[in-house]
């Protein structure tokens, strides 16, 4: 079976939660802390391709940062919101869980099943 590899923040309520979730079940996993490590502009788009999602289904539309830099306007594009993502990595929605070829934004975390 191909690991799943978990991309949060560690102090997110919902990230934990995942955490637990997969734990409970046995369900061996990897995280990687992509507010310290980041997430490479082509490692962004790899995701969204694999969850079927657009940088828009993923913006963190509650961040100070999404007002600030104009990015809940419609007529902001992909790719500006993907080079803001890149740029500031809290603008992502997590945790976005990735297996293989398929990802999936775990929010409720029960969506994270649809990989297993």
């Amino acid at each position: 079976m191909e690991r799943l590899t978990v991309y949060e923040k560690p102090t997110c309520s919902t990230c934990r939660s995942l955490a637990a979730l997969l734990t409970e079940r046995g369900i061996d996993f990897e995280t990687v802390n992509y507010h310290v490590e980041g997430l490479p502009e082509p490692k962004l788009r790899e995701l969204l391709a694999k969850a079927g999602l657009s940088a828009r289904d993923v913006l963190r539309m509650k961040e100070p940062q999404v007002a600030e830099l104009g990015l809940a306007d419609p007529a902001v594009g992909e790719d500006e919101l993907i080079a803001a993502m890149v740029e500031h990595p809290q603008l992502v929605q997590r945790p976005i869980v990735e297996r293989g070829d398929r990802a999936v934004l775990a929010r409720p975390v029960e969506r994270v099943l649809d990989l297993l």
